[in-house]
């Protein structure tokens, strides 16, 4: 049987499952499988701390429950809610794609910083970065102006934006590599990547990269 894993969207737009399912399965080997779930109860973009922690629920409910079928899970919100909880109570390998879209960006000690459209995130996000050691690498985050629903209903503006954020925070910031801070940010990422000189990461990718490892070795 082909090794599983399990992608958990904590939001509850099942559009966005399906466009990350799509981005994970391009980076996938094709020798796994992959399944998803969508949260049942939450919001449909996370943009706050406050809906962050209400799908926490959510993440360890769907991966308790999944965790015997599957051989690894990804939880695919980039403040990866319910992530040390969640590897706490299974025996499987558990990613989150905040904390390996990072260590991408700073392998091998190169300077990276991260693009979002998320500004209530933003000190979550570096915390995040410092829990990680990784914070000798890391230039900040740059997030445009705009509210990040507004510009998650206008793709191409989206882009704009943070294709703008990629630019200050190469140019200005020092930059060797950009995450892109988001789940439903996966798609603009893979639009804008090939506009830069530098790696520009896309979360869930970065994720399934770091699955598929593990699960080969």
């Amino acid at each position: 049987m082909k090794p599983i894993v399990l992608l958990i969207n904590p939001n509850t737009s099942r559009e966005t499952t399906a466009m990350m399912h799509a981005i994970a399965r391009r980076a996938l080997p094709p020798a796994f499988t992959l399944e998803s779930e969508t949260a049942a109860r939450g919001a449909k973009m996370i943009t706050t701390v406050e809906e962050l922690a209400i799908s926490v629920e959510e993440v360890l409910a769907i991966g308790r429950r999944r965790a015997a079928e599957v051989g690894a899970i990804v939880v695919a919100a980039y403040g990866d809610p319910g992530l040390e909880a969640l590897r706490a109570s299974v025996s499987i390998p558990v990613f989150g794609i905040g904390e390996a879209s990072m260590r991408e960006g700073a392998m091998g000690g190169r300077r990276f910083g991260i693009a979002t459209t998320t500004p209530e995130l933003g000190p979550a996000i570096t915390a995040a970065v410092e829990r990680l050691g990784l914070a000798p690498c890391f230039t900040g985050c740059r997030i445009p102006p705009g509210d990040p629903l507004a510009l998650a209903a206008d793709p191409a503006l989206q882009d704009a934006y943070l294709a703008d954020a990629v630019a200050l925070a190469i140019q200005q910031d020092g930059a060797q590599a950009v995450v892109i801070g988001g789940g439903p940010l996966a798609e603009s990422a893979e639009r804008i990547a090939g506009r830069f000189a530098v790696p520009v990461i896309a979360p869930v990718a970065a994720a399934m990269r770091m699955a598929a490892a593990a699960l080969q070795a």
